[in-house]
């Protein structure tokens, strides 16, 4: 018996089961042949000599797992390697000599071989001639089935038993005499192998698939049948029967169970599994398998029932299937005469069509199939789906149609998505096998145009993914299966909703499936209109991004007039009232583009439906409609614009008196409220936007005093909306108060109507000073968004309520959000009014006021408050770099000499402090605002000649400063400008006292290669030590900056960056330092802070003079203080400092310093602890501190 044959393996069916089509492999990958065969042949070479050591065996498997998992994507590069890899591996094995360790081993590398390839194609390569039956039987006699650590080596044993079986001989005569002694017998080879075989199908581990493959080649024996397959079918359903899934156990045993008599009943020859077919099928359906939740068993129940039921059917090609004929693309692609394009005749069976008896139990297997396609796991659908393609091949036209009418059933809206998925899965495996006539297309094209767009809200998210993906596999399918004249009544509703699918779909896997499903029908059936030109554009790579799909590939397309009604129809009706408010909002967007393609079927078929939509009581409806009339609307208003046509063309007068209403009847029904109604105001203020941007003719209307009391009161309950949508509402509401304004409030163009206008302003500064931060948010914006007319004659006003918000008072202290959009405000305010130096003041920014709003500006730069939220102030500081930079721009666009040099200088000095600071992404975006200044026309910048040298234009643009390896090389180069050196070190200080890890490092490198510059420059030294000094006065007791301040002082002193100081006694810079400490510290029970002070006056301690006293003094008055860790911390550093500067202690005390130093409890009672503090006063000649007992202030230990 050759090792490929089968008894149905060569049947015609399973030649389309296995076919070409669906074993394809991609050869597109980067590898092209076994590249790493030297280096494997080398591994395994080494493996008998070097197995012993338990290093090298493990990390041989681990290169070879490496090497091997490189071909798991193309396994087939590995098959011309094959036989010498096996043949190395196997000459270990079959070594009598070689240890047990050394086979196990080796069986371990076959089976890393076994899982990249394949088992099936490993199979044949193992030694099969009747000489290696006993030795591969007797190799069982050493394995320990619990042994986990050896699994490999059963598997691989029982895989190589398996292919031994295949031998051409009966077995009987390989077991010589069985009587050894008088009245004992010898096991047959036979009974070894079945025991063997029934042993391993009830373990744990994978050697459980192995046994199921050896049993279905050993029982389908001719030899073996006749003795041993009815009893082993006895035990496997008795042992089946017995099993419980509820239990491990049970779930094991009936796992190999099902596995081995699948793999019989596959391949076992009919003549010979039909006597036991009824039997399984009965003990199958009494174990209830449908009923388990372990979903390898439904799979593994499904696989038996529908190979159970060819069993039943008799091998048979169905004469009345449809054929395409040739199904090779190349052969296609040859010149062929239409007579060698007709279908093939096949053989058939010697049964006609009418004398074909199907046997009652097939109906019971098609029933479960039919049910295991509505199964909850995708895999048990898939096993079902390809059970009744293949039990469906073998059955008469009648029964097969009834079949197709049954999976058809599946697609009813009352199954859940597992029925559809299922169903799709079904149509496509019988339009694949020729067994879905045309007759059926029009049925079934209908239910997969619908499953194309099936979706199902669940919860919070929605299924039907899986389903579209189905659908369109199945459309891929019927692109292989059917002529092009079958399809072609279908082609125009196909195509649409294969290019809707591909643009329009929210997941990027059906959008990637409908471009390939789109691609093989053009290909194939050559019918799709436009298809290559659709094809370049909507490849697989351009549909990845959902946004570019909606908005650009769909343009693209609708340009072709074929596709542009169903792809508008499709959003109208399936996505502007989708659940997810990302795809409402990419839909009406899709649709403004759309709508410019077709505008008057837009404008006579789209605006009615849109306007009804509008009174849904579905609140995602309700959304999508409104966002959807208002860009519509803008469309066709843009396109009549640029036509020059009258808007009436377009939208007639009950379009506009219905867009008129929407807000009325929302306001009517108290769709404003609750949460919904923040949907509802968002979208309104779109449509209010987009109307006034289309010029519609509502001047002097009522609806503008209704849209204006929406705006109102939407920036003036801003806290009471969500957080999550609060930022979108708003925004929303103040463009559309800029579109309202700008169109409606004005009698003349640049003239205010002053009729109901007067107060606007006022009322929204009255609004800044609101004790709810969301409401001082929402009208600043407002107020930066008034046009210029408006602002006029107000201007000081204006900018003074704005400013009156950036100010930090203790009842607000934490409206940093407000604080921001006052900034940006004040910003688009003075961009909306422009410069003009001699202007007055209340019109534009003049000579008057821009020092004003340069101070506003700048003094927010300081702000540092924090909250639960973390650095609030940032986003303060962030916004006033950008309004500084607006400001900045457009005076020295316009008016250049309003920027005064200590303006200019103040401007940039504290963007060089920011660009200096710890937070990577506002150290960026200061830069970036400090170099676009520095290249830009702004006069009376500082040491612009040597900034420009400092940062070249061409380098700085690859700089990047959100990294600090980058960013602090470059921004330290400021500390030798004088100019800048202040607030550089100001910001320096915060990021080398800091937490961050890569801050800390890369901005202490700097600071020290800088330090390290000037060390032999005592000018400079002394001015920069004299920097230091000041930042440090000026920022006493701000523990923003005081503490890490300390730390940054620590870090200098110990790597001697003030070494030249030491040559010098009672240097001032160490007299102010030690002052500036004291006093920082002073009364302080901030435990960082104090760790932080002892670093600082230990370092200090090399300063020669009385500095060192002092010193001294403040350490040893810290050995006393009420905490216990900063006594105990301080008696470690000074032990180190001791040890570190040898000229602090004299040599003849040294020894009873350290001594009391490292013998003291210092976390224990303070009485005690004083007494050997006193002691170290005398060793050291310092006065012992008095006791001042006069409240809790502590000067010695209290």
């Amino acid at each position: 018996m050759d090792l490929s044959e089968g008894p149905l393996a060569g049947t015609r069916e399973d030649a389309l089961e296995d076919g070409p089509e669906d074993g394809a492999l991609s050869r597109g990958g980067v590898l092209e042949a076994f590249n790493d065969s030297a280096e494997t042949r080398a591994l395994l070479g080494r493996l008998q000599v070097e197995f012993k050591n338990r290093t090298f065996w493990e990390s041989a498997l681990q290169r070879f797992r490496v090497i091997m998992d490189k071909y798991q994507e193309q396994p087939h590069l590995l098959d011309p390697h094959l036989e010498w890899m096996m043949t190395l591996l196997l000459e270990i094995v079959q070594d009598e000599t070689s240890p047990a360790d050394l086979v196990h081993l080796a069986f371990k590398f076959l089976y890393i071989i076994t899982k990249v390839r394949g088992y099936k194609t490993v199979l044949r390569l193992f030694p099969h001639e009747v000489a290696d039956v006993q030795p591969v039987v007797n190799m069982f006699t050493n394995q320990n089935p619990k042994d986990h650590e050896t699994w490999e080596t059963r598997y691989m044993l029982l895989l190589w038993l398996s292919v031994t079986c295949l031998i051409p001989f009966d077995f009987s005569r390989l077991d010589g005499n069985l009587l050894t002694q008088p009245g004992q017998m010898r096991m047959s080879i036979t009974d070894c192998i079945l025991q063997i075989a029934q042993s391993y199908l009830v373990v744990s581990d994978k050697a459980r698939d192995a046994a199921a493959v050896l049993v279905s080649k050993f029982v389908t024996r001719p030899d073996v049948k006749q003795k041993k397959m009815a009893d082993f079918l006895d035990w496997s359903l008795c042992t089946l029967a017995c099993s419980s899934f509820k239990t491990i156990e049970g779930v094991i045993a009936m796992d190999g169970m099902l596995q081995a008599l699948a793999q019989i009943f596959k391949h076992g020859k009919r003549e010979d599994c039909v006597p036991y077919a009824a039997t399984v099928l009965r003990c199958l359906d009494h174990c209830r398998l449908s009923d388990s939740n372990h979903t390898l068993l439904r799979k593994l129940g499904v696989k038996l029932v529908q190979r159970l039921g060819l069993a039943f059917l008799k091998p048979r090609m169905a004469k009345w299937r449809y054929q395409r004929g040739c199904r090779s693309l190349a052969t296609n692609l040859q010149v062929c005469t239409q007579s060698q394009r007709e279908p093939q005749t096949h053989a058939e069976t010697s049964d006609s069509e009418e004398g074909y008896n199907v046997p009652e139990e097939v109906e019971s297997v098609t029933e479960q199939l039919l049910v295991g396609l509505k199964d909850k796991d995708t895999v048990v659908r898939w096993s079902a789906a390809k059970g009744i393609g293949r039990v469906a091949g073998r059955l008469p036209q009648e029964l097969a149609d009834d079949v197709v009418g049954s999976v058809l059933d599946c697609f009813s809206f009352q199954e859940t998505d597992n029925a559809w998925h299922g169903g799709c899965l079904a149509l496509a495996e019988l339009g694949r096998r020729g067994l879905l006539l045309p007759l059926r297309l029009a049925d079934v094209v209908a239910v997969i145009l619908k499953a194309l767009t099936y979706e199902e809200k669940r919860g919070a998210c929605s299924v039907g993914a899986n389903v579209r993906d189905a659908a369109c596999y199945v459309c891929w399918a019927f692109a292989r299966a059917y002529e092009p004249q079958e399809l072609k009544p279908f082609v125009a509703k196909i195509s649409s909703a294969l290019v809707i699918a591909t643009v329009f779909d929210r997941n990027v896997n059906c959008r990637r499936a409908a471009s390939a499903a789109f691609q093989e029908n053009v290909g194939r059936q050559g019918t799709f209109p436009h298809g290559i030109d659709i094809l370049t554009t909507a490849d697989y790579f351009a549909v990845g991004n959902r946004a570019n799909c909606f908005l650009v590939i769909s343009m693209f397309i609708a340009g072709f007039p074929e596709y542009t009604q169903p792809m508008i129809d499709h959003l109208l009706t399936m996505k502007i009232n989708h659940w997810d408010g990302v795809i409402r909002e990419l839909s009406v967007k899709a649709l403004h583009n759309l709508v410019q393609r077709a505008p008057e079927y837009s404008a006579a078929q789209v605006f009615p439906r849109l306007l009804l939509m509008t009174r849904s009581p579905d609140l995602h409806t309700r959304h999508g409609s409104v966002l959807a009339c208002a860009e519509v609307a803008h469309s066709l208003c843009r396109l009549a614009m640029q036509e020059d046509r009258p808007i009436a063309d377009y939208l007639d007068e009950t379009v506009v008196q219905g867009l008129k209403q929407i807000h009325q009847q929302l306001y009517d029904r108290q769709l404003y409220r609750g949460l919904g109604g923040e949907l509802m105001r968002q979208a309104v203020c779109v449509l209010i936007e987009n109307l006034s941007l289309s010029k519609m003719p509502f001047r002097g209307d009522t609806v503008i005093d209704g849209w204006q009391w929406l705006i109102n009161d939407t920036l003036r309950n801003l806290h009471l909306i969500s957080s999550h949508s609060r930022q979108q509402i708003k925004e929303a509401a103040v463009s559309a108060l800029a579109a309202l304004c700008s169109e409606y409030y004005t009698e003349e163009p640049g003239e205010v109507d002053s009729i109901g206008q007067e107060g606007l302003i006022e009322q929204y500064l009255a609004e800044l000073q609101s004790p709810e931060e969301m409401t001082r948010c929402g009208f600043s914006l407002a107020l930066g968004a008034l046009p210029g007319f408006l602002l006029r004659g107000r201007l000081q006003r204006v900018l003074a309520g704005l400013s009156s918000v950036t100010r930090i008072s203790p009842k607000d202290v934490s409206f940093a959000e407000s604080r921001r959009d006052a900034l940006k405000a004040i910003a688009r305010v003075c961009q909306t009014v422009g410069a003009r130096a001699e202007g007055s003041p209340n019109q534009v920014v003049c000579r008057e006021n821009a020092s004003q709003v340069y101070c506003t500006l700048l003094d927010c730069l300081s702000d540092y408050t924090t909250d639960s939220r973390g650095d609030v102030g940032a986003w303060v500081r962030e916004a006033a770099m950008t309004s500084l930079m607006d400001l900045t721009l457009l005076l020295g666009r316009d008016q250049p000499e309003l920027i005064e040099a200590p303006i200019c200088q103040r401007v940039m000095c504290c963007l060089a402090q920011q660009a200096s600071e710890k937070i990577d992404h506002f150290r960026a975006h200061a830069a970036h605002v400090f170099m676009t200044l520095l290249y830009s026309a702004v006069p009376n910048v500082p040491h612009r000649e040597e900034l420009e040298k400092l940062f070249p234009r061409s380098e700085v643009v690859s700089v990047n400063w959100t990294a600090p390896s980058q960013a602090f090389p470059c921004i330290t180069q400021l500390l030798g400008l004088p100019t800048y050196r202040y607030h550089v070190l100001l910001g320096l200080t915060v990021s080398v006292g800091g937490l961050t890890e890569s801050t800390v490092r890369y901005s202490t490198q700097s600071l020290f290669a800088h330090m390290k510059g000037i060390q032999n420059d005592p000018k400079a030294l002394e001015s920069f030590s004299g920097t230091l000094l000041q930042v440090f006065e000026d920022n006493l007791l701000n523990y923003r900056v005081s503490v890490p301040l300390l730390k940054m002082l620590d870090q200098m002193l110990a790597n001697g960056c003030f070494d030249i100081f030491t040559t010098e006694e009672d240097h001032p810079f160490c007299v102010k330092l030690l002052a500036l400490c004291k006093a920082e510290i002073s009364k302080s029970k901030d435990v960082q802070k104090l760790r932080s002070s002892i670093a600082v006056f230990c370092g200090m301690a090399q300063f020669p003079g009385s500095v060192r006293r002092k010193v001294l003094l403040q350490l040893l008055l810290l050995l006393c203080h009420p905490f216990p860790v900063i006594r105990k911390t301080t008696a470690s550093q000074v032990y180190e400092m001791v040890l570190t500067y040898s000229d602090v202690v004299g040599t003849h005390v040294l020894e009873q310093v350290m001594a009391v130093l490292s013998g003291t409890a210092w976390d224990a009672e303070l009485p005690l602890v004083r007494g050997q503090r006193n002691h170290l006063c005398d060793l050291l000649g310092v006065p012992r501190p008095q006791l001042v007992p006069k409240d809790w202030t502590w000067r010695d230990g209290r």
